[in-house]
């Protein structure tokens, strides 16, 4: 049975126990750090499932748990797993599905062994649950669907060209480059993908992993010069999906490793989906090949939802959660939720957790009160290109007509390049829009002056100040 260190009273190592007996220490710990109905209502059905590489992964039964624990107890929870377990700096949760007996014993060879633990092998089992546990096995939520993701004008293109790779129909959109801020469905549409390859071929080889993960494994290989095993175990995938790939900015010899096993991939006709939170070109200390490649195929932006289709998807979830929640609470949300889905979906829950623990009827002062936090935040965090181009104008002495005229004397020219650079960078705007409203100009435009204001910023330090001082205008 699987062991692990846990903690004295003085906080140093004992001997190993079972994950069972580490999990009562931390439960026993938990307990003294949340309510009483908290703790029997979120942690009581939890368990330690393993700790590996200092990082304790914790079973949770569905994904109103996930979201609730994330949004409120992540903190308490981490602190009593630094207490009683030793050595762990990260925590992950892990909604776990409904166990499923074995009926055989797979037998694996030892050159095979890389190539069976990311594709186990799929004959003789129904098809059903054989794709649950694949899903678990590559490491894909099972929640992450396409009919679970909301569509709206801001992702809508995104969320095509994803099912058209599903299908099998989008050769032609690799690498599929996928950008957009935190929290807008990403890793949902990415995922959602590998999910429907694996369902509609029993022998798909897919390949889930965050860029850290590929990055800690190249180091521990480079470290145990056990370099061939490391990239056996990635370069036989037909398809490859890749998160957060701006993790590996700054690290020169992950990117060459990276690049390689790229162009690897690509030659032998594996689909690869990447995900990031810039585009690729905005990713700094990314080497100029990797630019090139990651831009090769197709790249979609994903923006922050518009107000319908906010409205869409808490009514989606209030549906598949089950809360009771009125209809102008919702709007309520819809309206003042806006960066991203995740925030609104932990808005919801809040919401929804409160009404079902106090059997009473949610009130828009009571809403307030739930979420002073996150509407704190929101309300912080409403810079627009209007306010950027205000601002700018006034600094440099211009006037604000002049942000969309077709006049181009340096006075006037280099502060609108100021402006469109700090709306690429301060508002989530699509390269589309910026130039909209700076005149109707194109995304090219937009592009040259992003590009040339990052340029000045590094070697001039008049502008670079300019900048920084608006930005701070900008936060206040």
């Amino acid at each position: 049975m699987e062991q692990v260190e846990v903690k004295d009273s003085e906080g140093h190592g004992e001997r190993g126990v079972d994950m069972e007996d580490a999990w009562a220490a931390v439960r026993g710990r938990l307990s003294e750090l949340v309510s009483v109905d908290a703790f029997e209502r979120w942690f009581k059905a939890c368990r330690l499932v393993e700790v590996e590489n200092r990082v304790a992964k914790i079973g949770i039964p569905n994904e109103i748990h996930q979201v609730w624990i994330e949004s409120n107890y992540m903190t308490e929870l981490h602190a009593a797993l630094n207490e009683m377990v030793d050595e762990v700096v990260e925590v992950q949760l892990v909604i776990e599905q409904a166990k499923v007996a074995k009926s055989e014993v797979v037998q694996e060879s030892v050159d095979s062994e890389d190539a069976e633990d990311l594709f186990p092998d799929t004959v003789g089992e129904d098809d059903g649950i054989e794709v649950e546990k694949r899903l678990k096995r590559v490491g894909l939520n099972p929640s992450f669907t396409f009919d679970s993701f909301v569509v709206g004008a801001n992702s809508q293109f995104a969320h095509a060209a994803c099912e058209a790779v599903a299908t099998g129909k989008g050769s032609a959109f690799n690498p599929l480059f996928i950008h957009g801020g935190p929290g807008l469905g990403k890793t949902h549409l990415m995922q959602a993908v590998g999910r429907q390859r694996l369902a509609s071929e029993a022998s798909g080889k897919v390949v889930y992993m965050t860029c850290e993960k590929f990055t800690n494994e190249f180091i521990d290989a480079v470290r145990k010069g056990d370099l061939e095993r490391f990239r056996r175990r990635y370069r036989t995938a037909e398809m490859m999906l890749i998160d957060d790939v701006q993790f590996i900015a700054g690290k020169e010899r992950s990117q060459e490793e990276f690049f390689h096993t790229f162009n690897t991939l690509l030659d032998g006709r594996c689909q690869v989906i990447l995900t990031s939170d810039r585009p690729a070109s905005e990713i700094k200390n990314l080497e100029p090949r990797l630019v090139s490649r990651f831009e090769c195929g197709l790249t979609v932006e994903l923006q922050p939802p518009g107000f319908e289709t906010r409205l869409a998807i808490l009514q989606h979830k209030v549906a598949e959660w089950g809360v009771k929640v009125d209809d102008g609470i919702i709007r309520l949300l819809a309206e003042r939720l806006t960066t991203n889905v995740r925030r609104l979906e932990g808005g919801l829950m809040r919401v929804g957790t409160f009404a079902s623990l106090a059997g009473e009827r949610v009130t828009v002062d009571k809403v307030e009160h739930l979420l002073r936090d996150l509407f704190r935040e929101e309300n912080s965090r409403q810079v627009t290109i209007d306010s950027i181009q205000r601002l700018v104008a006034e600094q440099f002495d211009m006037r604000l007509a002049d942000m969309t005229s077709r006049r181009r004397p340096a006075s006037i020219a280099v502060p609108r390049q100021i402006a469109m650079y700090l709306s690429r960078t301060h508002t989530k705007c699509s390269l589309v829009e910026i130039g909209d409203a700076f005149g109707g100009r194109d995304h090219g435009t937009v592009i040259h002056a992003v590009k040339k204001v990052k340029a000045q910023i590094e070697t001039d330090r008049q502008v670079r100040e300019q900048v920084q001082f608006i930005e701070s205008e900008l936060r206040r």
